[in-house]
């Protein structure tokens, strides 16, 4: 799949905004951290991976009812659904000066039922042509996502005989409908009510 930037100028993803937050010092903090461990680019997006995928875990796995959007309150209160983590990742790579997008998958039950929107993030790191997604959703029984900048590893692979979707679109801010269900949910149940079926 060939994917495509929302916005031609690459630095437009290197921005700092009410949601990827990276000038926020919970965000810098994290970021200066994993930096003086990890000084290559390259090792660097792969700790934060693993920073992100396993130490913020998946509030439906965890069983917490607070809903987060913000990388700085995902990253403090180690908690988020799948976008948050993404805004987080996104945020402490463009803390480090690594171009990141917010990109999405629409997915569905086995037979094509209960769509839902799944959030990923893009990397693009020095000396690379070409972006390449990340899943920090977290893993669990049957699913096993890693860092890659070959082959994708990602949660899971988009069936289109059941109605699934790859969107190719290369976010600078999240989704707006996306983010609109997460702002406005009170807790996780409702914001479960509310997500977005489609982009």
């Amino acid at each position: 799949m060939e994917l495509v930037q929302q916005n031609p100028d690459v630095s437009a993803y290197l921005v700092a905004s009410e949601a990827v937050d990276h000038e926020h010092p919970v965000v810098r903090a994290v970021a200066g951290d994993l930096s003086d461990r990890h000084p290559d680019a390259y090792a660097y997006a792969a700790a934060t991976y693993t920073h992100v995928r396993d130490t913020v875990p998946h509030s439906m796995d965890a069983g917490d009812l607070r809903v987060t959007w913000r990388a700085s309150d995902v990253l403090e209160q180690r908690t988020g659904i799948c976008y948050a983590k993404s805004i987080a990742y996104a945020a402490l790579l463009r803390a480090r000066g690594i171009p990141a997008a917010l990109c999405y998958q629409r997915l569905t039950d086995d037979g094509g039922a209960n769509p839902v929107i799944h959030g990923l993030v893009a990397v693009l790191l020095p000396g690379e042509r070409d972006w390449a997604r990340q899943d920090v959703r977290g893993n669990k029984p049957g699913v096993c996502a890693r860092f890659s900048l070959g082959e994708e590893r990602l949660a899971w692979t988009v069936r289109p005989e059941f109605n699934e979707v790859d969107y190719p679109v290369l976010y600078t801010e999240p989704h707006p409908a996306v983010l609109g269900a997460l702002r406005a949910a009170p807790d996780r149940p409702a914001l479960w009510r509310t997500l977005p079926t489609e982009l």
